[in-house]
């Protein structure tokens, strides 16, 4: 009983030690803003890596969500005879929940991942080292613009799944199924609020890119600096993010829809 509490105790140490120290580097990553709009071409050359390397895996995930939401939408509704209401159902789910999660969790296994395992190979070949020596700090020059550039290109991307998940939906749909044209988008336009819906889907985007790329720089510049600590730091930053997007969903939605 007693080793049990002691390494309960040791576990629960070692992770508001490790909470404390993330908290810490991002206030310091956060300083460093400055430099970043006197530099904004580190910025830029960051988010064309996080995010519009992206953006291909995001298409497609986007085309074949909406296609299989508007197939099992139809197969479902069409046994009630409302059909009609098929863009309702694959845009509400798009917008309000689908887009967000799946575009974060696939952000940071394709763009969370690389920006841990490139972090933490600068770590482990002291390149990080070497521009402390030069009196260059590396969470302002190396951390902060990849920081800010996932902060940036997840709510696009998320968009951008929305608008292609509705659009693939509508074929499946009306082009193959026969649900009538202007039901689809009518019923629609009618039922999806921008606020309520488009607008809270963007903020779970937002807030997401802020955890995920948090927890991907900070597990690269945290890792051990070897080749088995940058591929443990690596496999950390998908699950911890994959975690923190999960249940960050149950809270925001519980909070925006007033449950």
């Amino acid at each position: 009983m007693i080793n049990i509490l002691q390494k309960t105790g040791q576990i629960t140490l070692n992770f508001l030690q490790k909470t404390g120290r993330a908290v810490l580097f991002l206030i310091h990553i956060l300083s460093g803003l400055k430099q970043l709009i006197l530099r904004p071409q580190l910025l830029l050359r960051e988010i064309y890596s996080v995010g519009v390397l992206s953006l291909l895996i995001i298409a497609f995930s986007g085309l074949f969500v909406g296609m299989v939401l508007s197939l099992l939408g139809y197969i479902t509704l069409v046994d009630f005879g409302a059909e009609g209401t098929l863009g309702v159902w694959v845009s509400l789910s798009l917008v309000r929940e689908l887009a967000p999660v799946l575009t974060a969790l696939l952000f940071s296994g394709r763009a969370g991942s690389a920006l841990t395992a490139e972090i933490g190979l600068m770590k482990a070949t002291e390149q990080l080292a070497s521009m402390e020596m030069m009196a260059v700090d590396p969470v302002k020059r190396i951390i902060s613009p990849r920081l800010i550039a996932g902060i940036i290109s997840l709510p696009i991307l998320t968009v951008i799944f929305m608008a292609i998940g509705i659009y693939s939906g509508f074929l499946i749909g009306s082009v193959w199924l026969g649900v009538d044209e202007g039901s689809f988008w009518s019923q629609m336009q009618a039922k999806v609020d921008f606020q309520h819906d488009v607008l809270n889907g963007l903020i779970k985007s937002f807030i997401f890119g802020i955890v995920v790329t948090w927890i991907a720089v900070f597990e690269g510049y945290d890792a051990t600096p070897t080749a088995a600590g940058v591929s443990e730091a690596t496999t950390r930053s998908v699950v911890y993010s994959a975690l923190a997007i999960l249940a960050l969903d149950f809270v925001l939605t519980s909070i925006m829809f007033g449950i």
